[in-house]
């Protein structure tokens, strides 16, 4: 036989085989949800849970671009191979979810699976949502269903071209990447207090979607704290900012942060030397500022667990080197002269700012993170922290910063934050601050 028609043969082989994967694809749904409704006429206590279900689950930030109609979708996500929108999950039986059944709804959430059979994107959390249990499934159902005002918004259309806009590869990315949903496991924890905080961190949380690096393939590198990778910080930026490390590290993530301050971080926006910022102040206030006191404690206690991802690096040692040169009147540093004009009034000349005000600089762990996208994107456009149920005043970041500094002078002062006060950063270039402002 002629080597040619060998090699015709082969690649028809592979087409056949190729085709036949399509179809099964477009076919095979891969495991489904089993949950039936039983109970037509939920109780009220039962629509309640549901409704602090989807605040822990930070519903709100992903499903609401107009706070006039809520759960309405239409948000944009930018994905690698175009824009996605998310949907009105309001019960409009029209446009929204009215028409859904139990099941329906469980394999949205835990399997990612549209009503009709297709895989949805993995810009819903799905694979996280995997450990949520039947019985916040079924209050999320009936809040859901019975407590939300129907809206009758369309969904808005994905921007992605053929061939990228076909299903069947999410299907399946979804059956290779995405856990199997399963009973939550609490022995693996030392108290229920502590698996309590894993079970939300985990799932209803959400946190590791952005808090946890990703593959090549975009799946998450772990969901849970077996894998040293789980919430050791983004490797790519999300609408401009990096979320940070959350494990045990000291310089940068949460090794230097006791679990008492990180709770009342979590649950107001900000604590003696932290405020959150960027993605995460819409996380503190459309989900965690409303979590129960025993929730936020769990969540904080539970993260104070996750081991560091470099165990050899030594906790943070504030020098003041920096505060005694700048105040004898020495700007000589790189950036030093920057600082004082743009940035001392608030974080003070010894980079620790003003308790529950002004967040510390000096050792922050967001600012001594490898990546700067965050920082670069906080001085271009600023960030406003709002008044939370349990903190009530609001502080501004300027975004007035943008208009006096240049490119070269935030690389120089980001250069002297990063290195100053005993902080472990590295320093700026001026092509570094061109290349994040120009994406």
């Amino acid at each position: 036989m002629k080597i040619s028609s060998i090699i015709t043969r082969s690649l028809l082989i592979i087409l056949g085989l190729g085709v036949i994967l399509i179809i099964f694809l477009n076919i095979y749904k891969g495991p489904t949800s089993q949950l039936q409704l039983t109970d037509q006429s939920p109780s009220k206590a039962l629509i309640d849970q549901g409704a602090y279900l989807a605040q822990i689950g930070d519903c709100t930030s992903c499903h609401t671009s107009d706070t006039k109609q809520p759960f309405a979708g239409g948000v944009p996500f930018e994905m690698p191979i175009g824009t996605v929108y998310s949907p009105n999950i309001t019960p409009d039986k029209t446009h929204g979810i009215g028409n859904y059944s139990l099941e329906e709804f469980d394999n949205a959430i835990r399997y990612g699976i549209r009503k009709d059979g297709k895989s949805l994107y993995p810009a819903m959390p799905f694979p996280d949502y995997a450990v949520i249990s039947e019985a916040d499934i079924k209050a999320l159902y009936a809040y859901f269903m019975n407590s939300v005002q129907p809206s009758a918004t369309p969904r808005v259309k994905a921007e992605i071209t053929w061939p990228l806009s076909m299903r069947w590869p999410l299907t399946a990315w979804r059956l290779m990447f995405s856990p199997t949903p399963k009973e939550f496991d609490t022995s693996r924890y030392p108290t229920s207090q502590i698996a309590r905080g894993a079970y939300l961190v985990q799932g209803l949380g959400h946190c590791g979607s952005c808090h946890t690096p990703r593959s090549l393939t975009l799946n998450e590198k772990g969901y849970n704290e077996s894998d040293p990778a789980f919430l050791s910080g983004s490797n790519v930026a999300i609408d401009g900012w990096v979320p940070i490390n959350l494990r045990g590290d000291h310089i940068t993530g949460l090794g230097d942060i006791s679990a008492d301050e990180l709770a009342i971080l979590l649950w107001s926006g900000r604590s003696e030397r932290h405020a959150v910022f960027g993605g995460m102040r819409e996380v503190v206030d459309n989900s965690l500022q409303f979590a129960t006191k025993d929730d936020i404690i769990s969540i904080a206690k539970y993260l104070k667990t996750l081991s560091p991802v470099n165990s050899l690096n030594p906790p943070f040692v504030y020098d003041e080197t920096t505060h005694l040169a700048l105040s004898s009147g020495n700007d000589s540093m790189r950036g030093a002269s920057i600082y004082l004009d743009a940035c001392a009034a608030c974080h003070r000349t010894t980079g620790l700012g003003y308790s529950e005000v002004f967040p510390a600089l000096a050792g922050n762990p967001s600012v001594q993170a490898d990546k700067i996208d965050s920082l670069v994107k906080i001085i271009a456009e600023g960030s406003t922290l709002h008044g939370t149920e349990h903190a009530l005043t609001t502080f501004v970041m300027p975004n007035e910063l943008n208009d006096r500094l240049n490119d070269t002078d935030i690389a120089d002062v980001l250069t002297f934050i990063r290195t100053s006060w005993g902080n472990q950063g590295k320093a700026v270039s001026l092509k570094d601050v061109q290349t994040i402002l120009k994406h």
